[in-house]
C-alpha cells in the first residue's frame, strides 16, 4: 500500500518495497516481465563484454545478463536495492543516472529500463547512455509515454490491478515525450526506434491464476502507453 507520507515518485518507496524485488507476484511483478522483454533485444556477449544497467534496482536483469554472457554493472541511488542486486551477481555502483560514475565508452550494452519517467531530465539520462556506450553498442530503454491515455491507464487503472505498478510509484508529470526523446537520440548519435509494449492478456490471466511464473510483453503498433526503444550508437 502507498504510504500517505510520501509524495509520488519518492525513491524511498523502493526501500519500503525492497523485500518484493524478487517476488514474482509482488509489487514489482511487471518489472520481471519487462526485464525478459529487454533481454530479447540484447545480443549474446563477446568475451569480456560489459552491460551497464541504469537504475538497476534489485537487479532483475541479472539472470538475463548472465545467460547472455555479460559482466553486469548496476547503477542506482538506492543502497537497499543495490544490496539486493549484489546478492544476485550484479556489480553495484551507487550513483545518479544523470551523472553515472563510469568512464566514457565502457559499455557494450546500456539498459535504461523504467527510469526515464522517474527523472526531471530524461534527455540527460539518454546523453549518459550515449556517453557510456562504445560505438556500435546496444541501447535498450523502456518508459511510459506522456499522453492522456498513458496517464489514465498507467496511473488511474494500472495502480489498481494485480501486477501493476505500486500505487504512487509514478508521477505522471514526468512521463516521456517520445518526439523529444527521438530528436535527442539523433543529436546524440543514437539510432533509436520505438515500439509499443503490452502484456499478453492470456499470460496475465494464467499468471493471476498461478499457472504461469511470468507474463510475456508483446509488441504493439501504438507507443502511446508503454514503449521500448531499441538502438545502437553510431
Amino acid at each position: 500500500m502507498r504510504s500517505t507520507t510520501l509524495p509520488r515518485n519518492d525513491p524511498a518507496q523502493y526501500d519500503d518495497l525492497a523485500d518484493q524485488w524478487w517476488e514474482a507476484s509482488g509489487g514489482f511483478a511487471a518489472l520481471h516481465w519487462l526485464a525478459a522483454s529487454r533481454a530479447a533485444h540484447i545480443p549474446p556477449a563477446a568475451p569480456g563484454a560489459l552491460l551497464v544497467d541504469l537504475a538497476c534496482g534489485g537487479g532483475l536483469m541479472a539472470p538475463h545478463a548472465a545467460r547472455l554472457g555479460y559482466r553486469h554493472v548496476g547503477v542506482d541511488l538506492g543502497e537497499t536495492g543495490l544490496r539486493v542486486a549484489r546478492g544476485h551477481g550484479v556489480v553495484p555502483v551507487r550513483g545518479s543516472v544523470l551523472a553515472v560514475p563510469l568512464v566514457d565508452g565502457c559499455a557494450d550494452v546500456v539498459v535504461a529500463g523504467e527510469v526515464l519517467e522517474h527523472v526531471e531530465d530524461d534527455v540527460a539520462v539518454l546523453a549518459e547512455c550515449a556517453r557510456l556506450l562504445k560505438p556500435g553498442g546496444t541501447l535498450v530503454v523502456d518508459a511510459l509515454a506522456d499522453t492522456r491515455i498513458g496517464r489514465f491507464l498507467m496511473v488511474t487503472v494500472a495502480e489498481r490491478l494485480p501486477g501493476g505498478p505500486p500505487p504512487g510509484i509514478h508521477d505522471p508529470a514526468l512521463f516521456v515525450d517520445r518526439a523529444r526523446l527521438l530528436a535527442a537520440a539523433e543529436r546524440l548519435g543514437l539510432d533509436l526506434r520505438l515500439v509499443g509494449l503490452r502484456p499478453s492478456l492470456r499470460d496475465a490471466v494464467a499468471w493471476r491464476l498461478g499457472r504461469r511464473a511470468g507474463v510475456r510483453m508483446k509488441p504493439v503498433r501504438s507507443t502511446a502507453v508503454v514503449f521500448a526503444g531499441y538502438g545502437r550508437k553510431r
